[in-house]
């Protein structure tokens, strides 16, 4: 199973981190990072878990639908 998050359209709400603070974070620049994740395109990242858990409520509460959950 992979999290998937498109930073590059995140907006900076926060959603995620205080939903799932698991899986991220709020960085620097503003914006939420997926912790442990490598970059797979420009502004994409992506993590493989067993588990998405949390991770899967912070993708439905996104309200730029920025994060995905696939399973693979």
């Amino acid at each position: 199973m992979k999290i998937i998050h498109e930073k590059s359209k995140c907006i900076g709400c926060g959603v995620c981190a205080s939903m799932c603070d698991k899986y991220f974070e709020m960085g620097e620049d503003g914006k939420s990072h997926l912790k442990n994740s490598k970059e797979v395109g420009e502004g994409k990242y992506e993590l493989e878990v067993d588990d998405a858990g949390c991770a899967k409520e912070a993708a439905e509460s996104c309200p730029v639908q920025c994060i995905h959950i696939v399973n693979e």
